[in-house]
């Protein structure tokens, strides 16, 4: 591991734990913690929050963390996944390995691992396997849009090193912070990107590319200090070119400068409005 990832480790690590520092599991959500998906002994590990004292299945949401492919755990995300589960979906929240020792496709295969979990344990947790939705942030959203691809493009599929479980459909998307593009793009990719043809991956990778008609709605969201906010105009032209149901927010202005996944923080009321606005969304894909 180079002294860089190491650096830029530390300082995530320290800033998030700052954020949740204090933060207990709320009384309304039940937790399922470190359920082992794959077979990496360290990182092939989800949890399950549910909405308390809920009967029947519910709507499930998957959560592709952020962190640049090379930083972050489930940890990292519990409380904000515990926040969306209060308001009465199910969250499934995963680690995956990470780059840049574990480089592409290694997160794609766990999180369709991840997605697998989901349909074969619907009934054991309570997924409504109809009601399947996506989210992400930052590489996470790049992650989870270009896997939503993958679902929904057969040319994507032919070539992708992923075969998606039979069955599996995402009803939304929450895409947040994210980048969408990645011809040309070495930089934002280059700690998971394979030492052969890495240019082919930037071609898979390049989610603009590949929207079809069947892309699922989506919900974008970015900030105005988000240093990806320029990634969400070529997302936007790709779902409207192919008729795709989408709504596009951005948070914050001049007077409150809101940042990269300002969304995580679940203390400031900013999080609180864009997520909530986020889950009504989801709930209209299924309505």
């Amino acid at each position: 591991m180079s002294l860089q990832t190491m650096i830029f480790r530390m300082m995530c690590k320290r800033s998030d734990d700052a954020r949740d520092r204090g933060l207990t599991v709320p009384d309304g959500v039940e937790c399922f913690c470190n359920i082992r998906y794959g077979k990496d002994k360290k990182y092939g590990l989800l949890d399950v929050y549910r909405p308390k004292n809920t009967a029947g299945a519910v709507p499930v949401i998957v959560n592709f963390h952020g962190g640049g492919w090379i930083y972050g755990t489930k940890e990292t995300y519990r409380f904000y996944c515990m926040s969306l589960a209060e308001q009465g979906f199910a969250v499934v929240d995963p680690s995956y390995r990470l780059a840049p020792k574990h480089r592409f496709p290694a997160a794609f295969e766990d999180i369709n691992d991840v997605f697998r979990f989901v349909l074969d344990n619907a009934g054991k947790y309570g997924f409504d396997t109809a009601a399947v939705f996506g989210l992400g942030d930052s590489s996470g959203a790049a992650g989870m849009a270009a896997y939503a691809a993958v679902l929904t493009c057969p040319g994507l599929a032919e070539e992708f090193p992923v075969t998606p479980p039979e069955g599996l459909k995402l009803r939304g998307l929450g895409l947040n912070c994210g980048t969408y593009t990645a011809k040309g793009r070495a930089d934002f990719y280059i700690n998971t990107l394979p030492k052969n043809d890495p240019e082919k991956v930037l071609e898979l990778l390049h989610t603009v590319d590949h929207i079809t008609a069947d892309y699922p709605p989506c919900f974008l969201m970015t900030a105005a200090d988000d240093f990806m906010k320029d990634q969400q105009a070529p997302m936007e032209e790709a779902l409207r070119a192919k008729g795709v149901r989408f709504v596009s927010k951005l948070y914050g202005d001049e007077s409150n400068r809101l940042g990269h996944v300002f969304h995580c923080n679940i203390r400031d009321k900013n999080a609180a409005e864009a997520n909530k606005e986020q889950l009504e969304f989801f709930r209209s894909c299924i309505e």
